[in-house]
């Protein structure tokens, strides 16, 4: 282990070093600025739960109900989504703003008799693809990071040979360890890749894409309300587009809907 601990920072500063700046090079400056966030999301898990799925199809349930029997009241919750009372009970929701503008651009589309269901499908369709497609660039860039970590850590045990060849003269032992020192490069290059960025990568695209999720049962709810199908009907068609391990059960969620009716 001496060996390696003695060229470990050396061999560490010419990998990381040229793997900063091949990153900094090959990214926009949007993406750049989202990899810590997005390194921390891939520890923290998805964002969104199951009680937050059942929360956005509580906010939709109501809206959908409101553009049912007052279009006029609508306006006033999607105009103005941070003063609105049923915006309001669900913070989380609220604060995410490709949420929200989601929900309100399009009922504010269908208030304006833009209400063609497979016209607004094929617009939320785009829009989402545009959102998820932001949302991958940067699992995409830590992967190209890690498919090159391999080489780099070459380029990092080639400078260590050159190094050894210039002292050809030394006897075997100094040698040795010169060469070992030079090993430290592919074997810190190799681990890096398979050990560490790749799998945050993976575990990072994972959870972005548990995360859109969220946006496809948004998405299916509100189609279902432009085909003008009963609220409760809509509701279940959102539900039932969430992934297994987040969908409200059935009987919770209607004991919900239940409870709004109520309130109502």
């Amino acid at each position: 282990m001496s060996v390696i601990m003695h060229s470990l920072p050396f061999e560490l500063m010419m990998i990381g070093g040229a793997a900063t700046g091949a990153y900094l090079l090959s990214n926009d400056m949007g993406t750049i600025k989202h990899t810590v966030s997005g390194i921390m999301r891939a520890f923290k898990g998805p964002k969104w739960q199951e009680q937050d799925y059942q929360d956005v199809l509580s906010l939709l349930f109501q809206l959908l109900r409101i553009a049912r029997s007052n279009p006029v009241e609508l306006e006033e919750h999607i105009e103005n989504p941070a003063d609105s009372p049923i915006f309001q009970t669900y913070p989380k929701i609220l604060a995410d703003n490709d949420v929200v503008t989601l929900i309100t651009d399009t009922l504010r589309s269908a208030s304006l008799n833009y209400d063609d269901p497979f016209q607004v499908e094929d617009i939320l369709t785009r829009r989402i693809s545009l959102l998820k497609e932001e949302e991958s660039h940067v699992p995409h860039a830590l992967q190209n990071v890690a498919d090159a970590l391999p080489a780099l850590g070459i380029v990092a045990a080639v400078l260590g040979v050159i190094k050894t060849m210039s002292s050809i003269d030394q006897p075997p032992e100094v040698l040795g360890k010169m060469i070992g020192g030079a090993l430290v490069g592919t074997f810190l290059g190799v681990f890096l890749a398979y050990g560490l960025v790749a799998p945050l990568a993976q575990r990072l695209g994972a959870v972005t894409k548990q995360d859109q999720s969220f946006f496809d049962v948004i998405k299916a709810t509100l189609i279902a309300g432009l085909h003008q199908h009963a609220t409760n009907l809509c509701v279940e068609v959102g539900r039932q587009a969430a992934p297994s391990h987040v969908r409200p059960s059935f009987d919770e969620f209607e004991a919900t809907l239940k409870e709004l009716k109520k309130a109502a």
